[in-house]
């Protein structure tokens, strides 16, 4: 049992320490140039003979929205708070690109790099940016393609501390501060009285605990598994919230966070099951041997179908709510341009307004859900049946 504890203790803190890797480049993406910045005129990069050529995009098309809102959706090695597209000028800091190809490289995300088709040479090795990816490429940048039209040039693996990794590294600072704020004052204050930041985390440490871990795992075995509820629980909420911030953050809109999210319950769930769990999936008690059969493939299937359905579900709802409000407020610039009337842009922004904050309401929700599910999955898995 010391022995489950610890390794318990050891995946809650290989969460924090493994989520900034998992978000990393290569995650599929559309780089921030297939896209439109915030502005009612931007560019985007086209392909043609292995060169990159600017072209206007009509801001009062559907090419617009659809690119304006991929732009807040997707992941990026430089962190661009908003562009200029008169000056093709992007406002925001480099990111540290983390290659290994015949050894580390390592080298800063430049603007040139990543918006304006940059070689940078690196070792002896040249390497292009080109819709989201990392290439290895000659001097002139060349990129060969194939019949459909897909790069062929080799690929770096890629580790580098990507846009959505920045988020995740903020979310685990802040997330640090606030508990160690929460610690130090149960030990500071006689009455055990939170003060600041920590009276706003302790109802729902409580909530956490009282709500989830408790009816769905037991009193008796609840709290070994409580860093790892509270771990997830806050890191969702906060993601979330973030994304709703003007740093536009995506984090949990990005597949591979929620699937490692959702990995590491499928590894609390079956690392912590006990003698009725597995028997109750490979040779069900009180059922004919030849149901048994018949049963143990379908509840092998259900080990695996419960993570996916909190993946899909975290990753599709936040997805969605992201399209929804980033797709109203290009609708205003679309307006802009289509109509003189102030009206319709007041219109639009009322939508956005409300639309964000459903999407708080949502933040929660989805936190709340994942860890519920979780809960009740672990719950499931340490239960003792009794068999008469």
């Amino acid at each position: 049992m010391v022995t489950i504890k610890k390794s318990l203790h050891l995946l809650t803190a290989a969460l924090f320490a493994l989520m900034p890797l998992v978000s990393n480049a290569e995650t599929p993406t559309v780089s921030a140039h297939d896209s439109l910045q915030a502005s009612t005129t931007e560019t985007t990069h086209v392909a043609h003979d292995s060169h990159d050529t600017h072209e206007k995009v009509d801001p009062s098309s559907k090419e617009f929205v659809k690119a304006y809102t991929q732009h807040h959706l997707m992941d990026d090695h430089y962190y661009s708070f908003y562009g200029d597209a008169e000056k093709h000028k992007h406002y925001g800091f480099a990111l540290p690109v983390i290659l290994i190809d015949n050894g580390l490289k390592v080298f800063m995300s430049t603007e040139d790099f990543v918006y304006n088709g940059k070689v940078i040479e690196n070792s002896g090795q040249n390497y292009k940016y080109y819709h989201g990816k990392i290439y290895k490429t000659d001097a002139a940048g060349t990129i060969s393609y194939d019949e459909e039209h897909h790069p062929t040039n080799e690929k770096p693996f890629d580790i580098s501390i990507t846009k959505n990794v920045v988020g995740l590294l903020l979310a685990t600072v802040l997330l640090f501060l606030g508990f160690t704020a929460l610690a130090r004052t149960y030990k500071s204050s006689p009455n055990n009285l939170p003060k600041g930041i920590a009276r706003a985390l302790e109802p729902l440490v409580i909530y956490v605990r009282d709500e989830m871990a408790r009816p769905n795992i037991g009193e008796k075995k609840y709290k070994k598994y409580m860093p790892y509820l509270l771990s997830v629980f806050f890191l969702i909420f906060l993601l979330n919230l973030l994304g709703l911030t003007p740093l536009g953050l995506n984090v949990t809109g990005n597949i591979s966070v929620t699937v490692c999210l959702a990995l590491f319950t499928f590894l609390y769930v079956n690392i912590s099951g006990n003698a009725d769990y597995w028997k109750h999936i490979f040779w069900m008690p009180g059922v004919p041997w030849p149901m048994k059969i018949v049963l143990a493939p379908i509840e092998v299937l259900g080990m695996f179908t419960k993570p996916f359905s909190l993946l899909i579900r975290l990753f599709a709802n936040i997805t969605a709510g992201h399209s929804v409000v980033m797709g109203l407020i290009a609708v205003a610039f679309v307006m802009k341009e289509t109509l003189s009337t102030p009206g319709a842009v007041g219109v639009s922004f009322l939508l956005t307004l409300f639309l964000t904050v459903l999407e708080i309401l949502v933040a929660f929700l989805q936190a709340f859900i994942f860890t519920m599910l979780s809960s009740l999955f672990i719950g499931s898995a340490v239960e003792e049946h009794d068999h008469h």
